[in-house]
């Protein structure tokens, strides 16, 4: 008797038991006052080690991350078995077999469409998340801001890429500079979400040290993803002068002023006459159609996907609810934000591999980063001015939160940012976001009981 089953049925029950246990742990971290999204990164560490342990066959896999991709190539191309080509693919060990055994066994099909799947939903997950960023980006508040957020962020991009590049070159010695680079851009990530909560809930974010901190972690936002563009396609030409570095950052330059520039003067036009048609869901179609596109765009330009998504942002930002009646785009895009973003997040957690950390080496680079994560951002503070709390901005400045996973998530894509690196990222992650609330609520309350500015 031949028995049917449905291949979703298996990415059913995953994308369930992600989605619950995102909520769950997300709503825990949040009755502590911390971000939803750390939650959503722990949950990921724990369920990933544990189920290895337990040598549950999915999560044995799946937390190998993008080299599943590369062992399914291999298997392809060679025309051999997925068992095989992870024997060629992965270094040889226990683990190893382990995972080559899954993939010969009865469950091999299974666990490749789940991790083919989750794979693919994260990538979309962070497409939407920088273009929602984007959304929530105004051009006018930062030039609003002005010169001291400028500074802040300038600074807050350059000492932790300088810092960075130090701490690799000492202990990631025989590492490429394309990886060392990579680290360091990791490096320069501002979570502008998490900090921007903590204003709110505090009542603090009309101070001018809290428009500074939001305005300068846009332009740290906006100058990183030019880091991530230009270290990028490093990466993938494998070809590091100054002449490659000038012409790729002069492209990506290109591209987001050029981009925003027309997109914002074509794109009212469009609407405007799409408006007239009385299209049923235009709003949400043409705004996912629009972010979809420049991240396309942005692929064919040889840049991140991620960036294209940012513009698309940005340039709906200042029109497009105005234009079209209903609810607003953000609030729109929300239930689908709930649903597949915080998949992005577990999926880096199950990737943390704990027993690296066995090592001396990858505890020290752990320690290492996140004392030149926090070093690089609280000096950035510095040049607010005397007369604003100079350590509150640089504390705002502080978490990486998904932005840095976002960057670390991509660097494992490209095989840059291997397991001992990536665990000392997402350690580095975890501990700026985890501290930036208490300290920046601290500062924040301790300058307004003492009725002065409190300068670093």
């Amino acid at each position: 008797m031949v028995s049917h089953t449905d291949p979703i049925a298996p990415i059913l029950i995953a994308l369930m038991l992600m989605a619950c246990a995102a909520a769950i742990a997300g709503r825990l971290m949040s009755r502590f006052g911390q971000a939803a999204v750390l939650g959503e990164l722990l949950i990921g560490v724990l369920v990933g080690n544990v189920g290895y342990l337990c040598q549950q066959p999915s999560i044995t896999v799946i937390r190998e991350g993008e080299v599943v991709s590369t062992i399914v190539q291999t298997a392809l191309l060679q025309e051999i078995t997925v068992g095989q080509a992870a024997r060629k693919v992965l270094p040889p060990g226990t683990q190893t077999e382990q995972i080559a055994k899954i993939l010969e066994g009865p469950e091999g099909l299974k666990v490749l469409d789940v991790y083919s799947f989750v794979d693919q939903v994260s990538r979309i997950a962070i497409i939407i998340l920088l273009f929602l960023v984007g959304l929530e980006t105004s051009l006018a508040e930062m030039r609003e801001v002005g010169k001291s957020a400028l500074t802040v962020g300038v600074l807050g991009v350059v000492l932790p890429l300088a810092l960075g590049l130090l701490v690799t070159h000492l202990l990631v010695a025989d590492s490429s500079f394309a990886v060392h680079l990579f680290i360091g851009g990791i490096l320069t990530a501002t979570s502008v979400g998490i900090t921007a909560r903590v204003l709110r809930d505090l009542g603090q974010a009309n101070r001018p040290e809290s428009k500074i901190i939001l305005g300068a972690a846009v332009i740290d936002d906006v100058l990183g993803l030019l880091v991530l563009a230009v270290v990028t396609a490093l990466v993938v030409t494998g070809s590091i002068h100054l002449r490659n570095i000038l012409g790729i950052t002069l492209k990506a330059i290109a591209f987001l002023v050029g981009s925003i520039g027309i997109g914002m003067w074509i794109t009212p036009r469009i609407v405007r006459r799409l408006a007239r048609l009385e299209l049923k869901n235009m709003k949400l179609l043409f705004g996912v159609g629009f972010a979809f596109l420049l991240s396309w765009l942005a692929n064919l330009a040889g840049l991140a996907t991620i960036i294209g998504a940012f513009a698309a942002g940005l340039i709906l930002e200042h029109f497009f609810d105005k234009e079209l009646q209903g609810f607003s785009l953000r609030d729109m895009l929300s239930p689908l934000e709930s649903l597949i973003v915080p998949i992005f997040f577990i999926l880096m957690g199950l990737q943390v591999k704990l027993e690296t950390f066995n090592n001396l080496k990858v505890v020290s680079l752990a320690l290492a980063l996140t004392m030149a994560a926090i070093a690089g951002k609280i000096f950035s503070g510095l040049p607010a001015g005397r007369s604003l709390n100079r350590l509150a901005i640089g504390i705002g400045m502080m978490p990486r939160g998904e932005v840095g996973l976002i960057f670390a998530g991509i660097g494992r894509g490209l095989a840059v940012v291997n397991d001992s690196v990536f665990a000392s990222v997402v350690i580095m992650v975890i501990v700026t976001t985890l501290f930036t609330p208490p300290l920046l609520k601290m500062t924040l309350t301790q300058n307004l009981r003492e009725g002065t500015s409190v300068s670093a």
